[in-house]
């Protein structure tokens, strides 16, 4: 079916040919849609959609294009994609949708066969490091609780993965998971204190959260 381009807003109606204006529609709900915003036409979240910030999709594409010919520039050969064709040449090949199937299919050189001897992908997801406010307020906006300069206790910063070895006790025997780290000799694991005795350190925080899944191929 033919798609044309749609005003949010008509142009008898005070709407402009902004990027931020315009929309694809059918022939037929062009024709219906007449001089209605999108809204009174039943599609109010198209309205909103228009009134976002493309602050954080312009910074995107002036970062990727910037990559592009930097990458150029090397000499070595750089091929670019699109989300569309890394679409079709996943459905083309039967793939479920996942990240690091998409990386592998990126780009118009993507065979028509491609196996993956894959058993496990590492998943990288970001968790940030915690909030940066420095005065925490109650529901009147008044500061009731500062936070302290100091950020590691014992040794221990709140996002470490830790294993914890609890010799006795209701929580005795070994937990692995990230902890919150308190000024008194008690630390936050999986739900329960634990003393920072009973921890060793397996990775630092550094805002990113680690795990491996396995993958049929």
């Amino acid at each position: 079916m033919r798609l044309e381009q749609e005003h949010l807003i008509p142009r008898s109606r005070g709407g402009s040919d902004r990027i931020t204006n315009l929309t694809i529609a059918c022939r037929p709900c062009n024709e219906r849609k007449g001089n209605q915003t999108a809204a009174e036409f039943g599609f109010p979240h198209l309205m909103a959609l228009s009134k976002a910030p493309l602050k954080d999709a312009a910074a995107v594409n002036s970062v990727r294009w910037a990559i592009y010919q930097r990458l150029l520039a090397t000499g070595l050969p750089v091929e670019a994609g699109t989300g569309g064709r890394t679409k079709w040449n996943r459905a083309r090949l039967g793939w479920p949708k996942a990240h690091w199937r998409d990386a592998a299919v990126v780009g118009a050189s993507t065979p028509d066969e491609l196996h993956v001897a894959v058993g496990s992908v590492l998943l990288i997801a970001s968790t940030g490091h915690g909030s940066r406010q420095m005065c925490g307020t109650n529901k009147h906006g008044f500061p009731i609780r500062h936070k302290r300069k100091q950020k590691r206790w014992f040794g221990f910063l709140t996002g470490d993965l830790v294993r914890a070895v609890i010799p006795g006790g209701k929580y005795a025997g070994t937990h692995i998971g990230r902890i919150a780290v308190r000024s008194r000799p008690l630390f936050k694991l999986s739900g329960f204190d634990v003393h920072p005795k009973y921890l060793r350190v397996i990775q630092r925080a550094d805002g990113y959260a680690y795990a491996m899944r396995k993958e049929r191929s």
